[in-house]
């Protein structure tokens, strides 16, 4: 079952002496977290108005609705925030990667189960997979080359094995 709420980011500091705080992104970009008019606090879900967000220096500044000064947004430090995934507008053909978590993984030629995605990297180059079945791990750069299909909805993602791998 997909998560309703998902982290987005985490307040590091507060900014300036108006209430806005910085937010490190848990995203692709700093831009994807600015886009939401309303941001859920902790894993209690409480939902926060956002009055107005803009990115600086790879982080978000994030000014709430009701914070108005350091105080109040020093009490948000540390917070972590989620989005609710109904207000989120993906690409087609992307996905959360909180989705891929608990994937199972199938050898794309034989239909073999590898085992279970337990962990995405977030590397420079591109994401990998580990993949984690019985006693072995297996780590899968997350290309085309490699994944032959991803069915979040059906609960698998299909690799092609390669020598080695």
């Amino acid at each position: 079952m997909l998560q309703q709420y998902l982290e987005v980011g985490k307040v590091t500091n507060v900014h300036g002496l108006m209430g806005e705080v910085r937010v490190q992104p848990w995203a692709d970009s700093p831009e994807f977290l600015c886009q939401f008019d309303t941001l859920y606090v902790d894993e209690a879900h409480w939902p926060i108005k956002v009055e107005r967000a803009r990115v600086h220096k790879n982080m978000a500044i994030v000014k709430f609705e009701g914070i108005t000064d350091v105080n109040g947004a020093m009490m948000l430090r540390n917070a972590v925030l989620y989005i609710d995934r109904k207000d989120a507008r993906l690409p087609e053909g992307s996905f959360f990667l909180a989705d891929l978590m608990g994937l199972e993984a199938r050898d794309a030629a034989t239909g073999a189960v590898l085992g279970r995605i337990a962990d995405v990297l977030t590397l420079p180059a591109n994401n990998v997979y580990v993949i984690r079945g019985g006693a072995r791990e297996i780590m899968v750069p997350a290309v085309d080359a490699f994944i032959a299909e991803t069915n979040i909805e059906g609960g698998y993602i299909r690799v092609n094995m390669m020598e080695g791998l």
